[in-house]
Parts: C-alpha cells; structure tokens; sequence
C-alpha cells in the first residue's frame, strides 16, 4: 500500500510500519486485515479486522492510561485512508520477549500439562482439565523469533539474561498486573480473558512501556463467561476457530489451504461481537 509522504519501513505478518522525515522517532503502524496461524500468513483475508483489533487496542491503551505506551502525543499526522486501523507510535528499544500470561490451561499449555503436568516448565496440581481456571496466573514468556522463525517459550532465568534482572522482574509483574486488572474488565462484560500477550519497550525514560497491540482477539484467548460457566469451555471470540479449521485440513507442511468462506464470516463476526461487548459499541 502507498500512503502519500509516507515510506514503508517493514511489513510484519499482519502490520505495516511507514515512517516520515518530519516525524523522527516515530512509526505510522498499520493493521492490515491479514490473518496468521501457526506461523504462516493465511488467505484470503479478515474483511475488517485491521480496523477492529485497532480499536480494541485503543480501548485497552485507554483503561491503562496510567502505564507508559508507545502512543505519540500528537496522532494528527494519521492519514485519512487509514486513520481507522493505525497507531501513530513512538519508536522503543524492543524487549527481545513476549510476555506471555495465562488465566487458564489452554492450547499449547494443555498439551504440555498432558504430557509433563506442566506449562512451561511451570508445575501445576494433579487433575486439571482443558480450560481448567489456573489456581493463579502465571507469567510463561517467549523469545521473539525473527521473521519465519518460531517463537520459544523460555524460562525466567533467561528473560533475566536478556534484559537484567531489574527490568525482568518489572516485565513480570507489570504483565501480571495488567492481566490481572483485564481480567476483571472483561468478566463485568460476560467474557473472560484465558490467556494473552503483551509486549514492552524500553526510552529514555521508562525501562517498561507498553507497546505493539494489546489484548486483542489476535493477541488473546477471549471466551463467552456463560457459555464457560454453563459447561460449554471454549465458545470464544478470537482467531482459535481459524486454528482449529486449519489443524483439520493441514498437517503443517508446504503451504496452508486457502480459508473458506464461512471461516472467513464467522471470524469477521467473533471479532465484531468481542469489540462490541467489550466496548458497548458496535463496530462500524
């Protein structure tokens, strides 16, 4: 895409990032409508869902106002054509970490606890079951892989290798907090948070600054609080319904199926639904 005085910087699996000489150290960062599971950018797109995880992450930006973003001052420079799905952001020395904390056993956690009784490498008690709420959250991080590669889950002794202790110890419990505090949002909505990813920054100023996108449908589980507690685990509003219609049809190797229509509406209108339960406004 050209954006008029813009350049383009990098286009990441679902982002394009443009920058413009009379805006140093700041990034135009676009959400594009791309979708991606298990590491491979899918076809075709999600109609709409650059604008909705934009959104979403501007809301969650809003509820957090007291801990430092990557927001910039001044937005005003957006432009017009794509002012509903970009950030204007200020430029950060990238923790090499995501953040990872989860609520409940889900996903690659449960498969590991299968096999182990534990998520990465974190024990936990005998007995639990798929979408089993954890005694406690618990904070699983990952090394941020370059483009192609797999991230890695990693203990904490090597977040501290890779940022000192001081700044660990303060990605941990600023992780744990802000879920702790998004939990309990989304739950006076009907939805609860399983698990999400956050990812921090470092400026002048602050060793920790919330940055990228945060709690979105992409970035987290989101699942439907009534239908959990009616017994019916994993009703949820986030891209799982893709991973799950493409764990059926493709066994990883060579290149993933093209998504049907229907899993292309039915992820368009998960995403929609979450946004507007969470935000009490129906997207556009």
């Amino acid at each position: 895409m050209t954006l008029p005085g813009w350049t383009h910087a990098y286009s990441g699996k679902v982002r394009d990032l443009y920058t413009r000489p009379d805006l140093p150290g700041e990034v135009l960062m676009v959400a594009s409508d791309r979708v991606s599971a298990f590491d491979h950018v899918l076809e075709p797109a999600i109609p709409g869902k650059g604008a909705l995880l934009t959104r979403l992450s501007r809301w969650w930006f809003a509820r957090f106002a007291e801990v430092p973003n990557h927001l910039a001052a001044d937005e005003s420079a957006i432009p017009a054509e794509v002012a509903d799905r970009s950030m204007l952001v200020r430029t950060l020395r990238m923790h090499p970490v995501e953040c990872v904390v989860r609520g409940y056993l889900s996903g690659s956690g449960w498969k590991e606890y299968r096999t182990d009784g534990t998520v990465c490498g974190i024990a936990l008690p005998a007995g639990l079951e798929d979408g089993d709420r954890l005694p406690e959250p618990i904070f699983t991080p990952a090394w941020k892989a370059p483009m192609g590669e797999h991230d890695e889950n990693i203990p904490f002794q090597r977040v501290v290798e890779l940022v000192g202790a001081a700044t660990a110890e303060a990605l941990r419990a600023t992780s744990l907090a802000l879920f702790e505090r998004a939990s309990a949002i989304a739950e006076a909505h009907g939805v609860i948070l399983a698990d999400t990813k956050f990812e921090f920054g470092a400026d002048d100023e602050h060793a920790v600054v919330l940055a990228d996108e945060v709690l979105t449908s992409d970035s987290s589980r989101y699942w439907d609080k009534a239908a959990y507690d009616g017994g019916r685990r994993g009703v949820s509003w986030d891209k799982q319904g893709v991973r799950d219609w493409l764990s059926a049809r493709w066994d990883g190797t060579g290149t993933p199926p093209r998504l049907d229509d229907a899993i292309v509406a039915s992820t368009a209108a998960r995403y929609a639904e979450l946004v507007e339960r969470l935000t009490g406004s129906a997207a556009a």
